[in-house]
């Protein structure tokens, strides 16, 4: 079981339906990257549990209601705002690869990439200025607690007008993900061995 009110539920991900589940192997153990304990910080610094006032952080529990509920309804999107290599080693199902670097003008997004970004979040132009009013609910996450990649996006994602109330961060990221069981799969879809 996940909770004890859901054992496994769907999800879409690159045009596939799948089963998200515990896995139940009690000798599976984390890869490399996420079983180390030590970073160099900076820039691996732990980040606080709040990214800015106004963002709500999430947990496993809230992102899986997440999934099951905006996700599927097509009203709030997944984004892993990790680095391209990040996200083809392995990323939660149903996320959508968009950078922090293409969120976030003082990490180098430009015009074009912002714009692109926001209409894929269903932000819109009214005039001169970005009209947020049927702009997606947004979960962003990256490595883990350790990361900086999902709140340098979010921090972004303000800084362009993005409402805060559409935002939530999911802090435990691909390392808490993982340490719960939950399966990584591929960007095509295909399951992740861990």
């Amino acid at each position: 079981m996940i909770t004890p009110e859901i054992g496994e539920f769907s999800v879409k991900h690159a045009g596939k339906e799948l089963m998200i589940r515990r896995n139940q192997d009690t000798d599976a153990l984390l890869e490399f990257d996420f079983a180390r304990t030590s970073r160099p910080c900076p820039p691996f610094c732990a980040q606080p549990i709040q990214v800015t006032d106004g963002v709500n952080t999430i947990g496993e529990v809230e992102l899986i209601a997440f999934m099951k509920t905006a996700l599927n309804e097509g009203s709030g999107l997944l984004i892993d705002a990790r680095t391209p290599d990040w996200h083809e080693r392995g990323t939660i199902p149903g996320s959508i690869n968009v950078p922090f670097t293409h969120l976030n003008p003082d990490q180098g997004a430009d015009e074009i990439t912002l714009e692109e970004s926001l209409i894929l979040f269903g932000a819109t132009m009214k005039g001169k200025n970005r009209d947020f009013t049927e702009a997606k609910t947004l979960v962003l996450w990256c490595n883990g607690p350790w990361c900086g990649q999902s709140p340098t996006a979010i921090r972004g994602l303000l800084s362009i007008g993005y409402p805060a109330e559409k935002l939530y961060y999911y802090r435990g990221g691909m390392q808490l993900w993982q340490v719960f069981g939950l399966p990584v799969v591929t960007p095509e879809g295909e399951l992740v061995d861990q």
